[in-house]
């Protein structure tokens, strides 16, 4: 447009060592098993009138890997996933093992903690935590002083 050039299309020789360093580490099939590890799993709350639904998405683990607790309103999922193969044949060429235990906390208040129901199914676990006082509803706008 007026004659000027993005920063990354300069030829610069140590600009273009350090961008190919740094893609080829960062693009590196060795960090592949690395790549969700700032979430660990997802999760979806929804709200209806009666109870709130937690959906937790956890691929991989089997059902008695996982704790829940609710404690301080606080709705806790831990699961723990171990998914290592044994292979007797030494001839392998890649080896990919994933381990890793996770936990989300979620808070959640104005529940009836002895009714709570979880179901595991399909690698989705549903918790429904029914609410005590069905006629209490969120506020819409939030005043800003």
């Amino acid at each position: 447009m007026f004659g000027l050039v993005p920063f990354r299309n300069r030829n610069l020789p140590a600009r273009d060592y350090f961008d190919q360093l740094m893609h080829g580490f960062f693009n590196d099939d060795f960090l592949v098993p690395f790549g969700n590890m700032g979430n660990a799993f997802r999760v979806d709350l929804r709200e209806t009138e009666n109870e709130y639904i937690v959906e937790a998405d956890l691929p991989g683990v089997k059902k008695g890997d996982i704790t829940l607790q609710y404690e301080n309103q606080y709705l806790t999922i831990s699961a723990k996933r171990d998914e290592t193969q044994e292979v007797k044949d030494e001839s392998y060429v890649r080896r990919e093992r994933r381990y890793g235990q996770f936990q989300r906390s979620i808070y959640v208040d104005n529940v009836m903690d002895d009714k709570i129901d979880a179901k595991f199914d399909d690698g989705v676990l549903k918790v429904t935590l029914p609410k005590k006082d069905k006629s209490k509803k969120r506020q819409g706008n939030i005043q800003i002083h």
